[in-house]
């Protein structure tokens, strides 16, 4: 096969059915317009959890969510002050230049397809292991212990 050594070879081959389908599920999720749309919110959302996420829970999403997705998040640098659920939503926001509403239903989104592919009891430890705000993002009640 002869390929355009301009084109890094990342981009020149078809990406796994695994990452497509997570696609379309964003895509229905979201109600994105197009997929490339829905893959701009996967993007951005997990290199945004890559930056919150330490430990074995990193290591075992990244080995449940398919490669590609796996490789966002695990090519960045997790941060030494983790942000609550609202901060991370202003943060993406603020990295994208969308607007708070849009960036929290990119969030959403997304955060259902990588609730599918982790599963209840690893969300659940994630969602421990984060600053409050998680919960809400993936689609549950943030419960709090009672004073």
């Amino acid at each position: 096969m002869i390929t355009d050594v301009r084109v890094p070879l990342e981009h020149s081959q078809p990406y796994g059915t695994a990452y497509e389908q997570m696609l379309e599920k964003v895509r229905y999720e979201g109600a994105y317009p197009t997929r490339e749309r829905a893959e701009e919110a996967v993007r951005l959302v997990l290199a945004g959890l890559g930056r919150q996420l330490t430990s074995d829970e990193r290591v075992d999403l990244a080995a449940r969510l398919p490669l590609e997705a796996a490789r966002v998040l695990t090519a960045q640098i997790p941060d030494t002050q983790p942000l609550t659920g609202w901060a991370f939503v202003k943060d993406l926001a603020a990295r994208s230049g969308a607007s708070l509403a849009t960036t929290r239903w990119d969030t959403g989104s997304v955060f259902a397809a990588v609730a599918a592919h982790a599963g209840p009891d690893l969300i659940t430890r994630i969602i421990h292991q984060l600053p409050t705000g998680y919960a809400l993002l993936f689609g549950r009640a943030e419960l709090t212990p009672a004073a």
